[in-house]
């Protein structure tokens, strides 16, 4: 289940990408399979070794074009094991909402992004999020939890002060936000509920066989209720200084 849209933000074969906090690393298989040089990077030492085997797996497979490369490693997000400009393309997805210095990851990024490059930036939106946390305490009151809840505007101006240059905004998973809603009323961690049961196999559903009914539905819902709020922005060209 991608975030990002890649029909939105172009990846060409040979891309050396960054998905910084990849988590489980659905968007570094993604860049994978379309021939980037990937970079999978997460302080979860756990799920970065479960990431290295899928990119072993996907290459054992053949699911990776001639050329593309995937590495997974740990890392802090602030202060990124990289030289500067060392990406064409940087990903940041879910992550944001969890750090309490999120002007020094941008700043970060913007560092190791070479000068042209592209950044997605995605966090939970404004709306059904704080319905989430009027729900629940535990949704976000948990270490490593949701400190923060962006509004578009702020999160476009943060970027904007890091240097980057905002080109396109949507929204996405305007199915998941009633799972959410259901998962806060009953209790984030009570998966027996049978309202949460229910929706839970209608959206596994839904990622498996993506059903046209579902696809328009989300498209309908995307705008109303959509989940996460996506960012795409470009590392402008620093002006050229002629010697005097």
């Amino acid at each position: 289940m991608l975030t990002v849209d890649f029909s939105r933000f172009p990846l060409a074969p040979g891309d050396r990408v960054l998905d910084l906090g990849c988590g489980a690393g659905r968007h570094a298989f993604e860049c994978y399979r379309r021939g980037a040089r990937v970079v999978a990077l997460d302080r979860n030492g756990e799920e970065i070794r479960e990431v290295a085997k899928w990119f072993a797996a996907m290459k054992e497979a053949g699911e990776a074009p001639e050329g593309a490369t995937a590495t997974a490693m740990e890392g802090d997000a602030l202060a990124l094991p990289f030289p500067d400009e060392s990406f064409d393309v940087v990903i940041i997805s879910e992550v944001m909402e969890h750090i309490p210095d999120d002007k020094g990851v941008l700043a970060e990024m913007v560092r190791v992004l070479r000068p042209g490059g592209r950044i997605a930036v995605t966090v939970p939106r404004y709306g059904p999020e704080k319905v989430c946390w009027a729900l629940s305490d535990a949704y976000h009151e948990v270490e490593g939890g949701h400190i923060r809840i962006y509004k578009a505007d702020e999160l476009l101006a943060r970027m904007r002060e890091a240097g980057l240059r905002p080109y396109g905004t949507h929204h996405a998973h305007g199915l998941h936000s009633p799972y959410w809603w259901l998962k806060c009323a009953f209790g984030v961690d009570n998966d027996k509920a049978l309202p949460v049961r229910a929706y839970h196999k209608l959206l596994v559903w839904d990622i498996m066989k993506k059903p046209l009914a579902t696809r328009v539905a989300e498209r309908a819902l995307n705008p109303l209720i959509g989940k996460s709020f996506v960012a795409y922005a470009t590392k402008p060209h620093l002006p050229r200084v002629d010697a005097a």
